[in-house]
């Protein structure tokens, strides 16, 4: 998702249940996103995002795995707990 600075996409995004939207400036960003959040939807800043940088966002972002560390693991059960209350 894109927006003039990414912040907007990635709230909104956040709003729809399941997601975990991450705001991206770079590529160890994007990385670590999808590494220790399991991020599932990249959100980007037009005003920022210069083509070649987007290509190192991207190519991180689809090149990242999310973690089997149990740690990490927990984190993300978490997230989807704080998700699931009322």
């Amino acid at each position: 998702m894109c927006c003039w600075t990414g912040t907007g996409a990635s709230i909104a995004a956040n709003k729809v249940a399941g997601v975990r939207a991450a705001l991206c400036a770079d590529a160890a960003t994007a990385e670590g996103a999808r590494t220790w959040n399991d991020a599932n939807v990249l959100a980007l800043s037009l005003r920022l995002t210069s083509e070649r940088l987007l290509v190192e966002i991207l190519d991180a972002w689809f090149a990242g795995t999310p973690s089997a560390d149990a740690e990490d693991l927990l984190n993300i059960a978490e997230l989807e707990n704080i998700e699931s209350r009322p």
